[in-house]
């Protein structure tokens, strides 16, 4: 019996990709058909972070979303939200956000703060998440409306307190967010955000606080498993990414014999164009998207680009890149209202 192929989205990761190389790199991921380049934020000294690489790209890009990693322990909320709130302006809506909540007591010595591991990780990630999506909401589509006659920029009426503070369980130092926003609602309303699997379900930061989670395994035959137990527990809201180390084939040079380390648990491939494009389509059966990690970004995805996305898309595997798009489309996911705008109505409605 023949089994009809899920078309699924991929992204691709650009963090090796340097400053001077990126505008090439994130171009010939466009060209080649990829829906999503993700940024990995790795403080150095010197070094541009993932957001304000993704803003960098995000101009010389039209349909590829941008993806930046922004960790929610050790950087203030409020500033996340409204950086990201700017970027998906600068994309024209392809922006998102891949919240993470590492183990960094580097991080947490160089702002002061004490050292955050262990279930409290989840906490500052469902707490920083909803602050960005309570910020992202604080201002109504409508409330910039640039009256000349009356001097009026915004109608403040329009403009709503975000009112957050951190639950009394809550194991870090506590906080609060008054807002509202000092940037207009998002083009997409809300930012699709990501976070690995790990960080979601019960007790951590819930399944209805993200968009799509980042799944991995230690083996690529152990990911598909992985990602069906994961759509199992999290439900079908919640798209599911895999994730997958590759390391190609290339350049008259045998993938086995260059020297690469993976990373953590992540599965990694190492061989041939054509044993990838077998892989990833089996996985798109599975996912609805996966996020390839190349070991070295111009030498993978040339690869890519020549042999496996084309290979894909003749399948049916891989769905055909969306003009004029944003993230939210990239996911299937509707553009949401304001919850204060919804409020401000049912109050208004009340008072009649």
């Amino acid at each position: 019996m023949s089994t009809v192929a899920k078309a699924g989205f991929l992204a691709i990761e650009l963090d090796g990709a340097g400053y001077e190389d990126l505008a090439r790199a994130v171009l010939s991921a466009e060209s080649a058909g990829f829906h999503v380049a993700t940024f990995k934020d790795a403080p150095e000294a010197g070094r541009a972070n993932a957001l304000q690489r993704a803003a960098f790209a995000s101009p010389l890009t039209r349909t590829i979303a941008v993806v930046p990693e922004v960790d929610t322990v050790y950087t203030e909320p409020f500033h996340i939200s409204t950086q990201l709130a700017s970027l998906d302006y600068v994309s024209g809506g392809r922006a998102g956000w891949i919240a993470t909540a590492a183990v960094a007591p580097e991080a947490a010595a160089a702002v002061g703060r004490s050292f955050v591991e262990g279930d409290a990780l989840a906490q500052e990630a469902a707490a920083s998440i909803e602050v960005g999506r309570r910020l992202w909401d604080s201002w109504e589509d409508d409330a910039v409306i640039r009256d000349v006659a009356t001097g009026r920029y915004i109608d403040v009426d329009k403009l709503h307190y975000a009112d957050f503070e951190t639950p009394a369980d809550f194991s870090g130092a506590g906080y609060s967010v008054k807002g509202p926003s000092i940037i207009p609602r998002p083009l997409q309303g809300q930012l699709p955000v990501l976070a690995p699997a790990s960080l979601v379900g019960e007790g951590l930061v819930p399944a209805d606080a993200v968009d799509a989670v980042l799944v991995s395994a230690p083996t690529p035959e152990l990911l598909a498993g992985e990602v069906r137990d994961v759509r199992a527990r999290l439900g079908a809201s919640v798209a599911i990414v895999a994730e997958l180390d590759v390391v190609l084939d290339a350049r008259g040079q045998a993938a086995a014999s260059r020297s690469v380390a993976f990373q953590g648990d992540r599965a990694g491939y190492v061989g041939s164009a054509a044993g990838l494009t077998d892989l990833l389509a089996s996985l798109l059966q599975e996912a609805d998207g996966v996020r390839l990690h190349p070991a070295a970004v111009e030498i993978e995805l040339d690869e890519l680009s020549r042999l496996v996305l084309p290979e894909l898309r003749r399948r049916g595997s891989l769905r055909a890149p969306i003009q004029d798009g944003t993230f939210r489309d990239v996911l299937g996911l509707e553009r949401p209202e304001s919850r204060y705008s919804t409020t401000a109505a049912a109050s208004a409605a009340a008072g009649n």
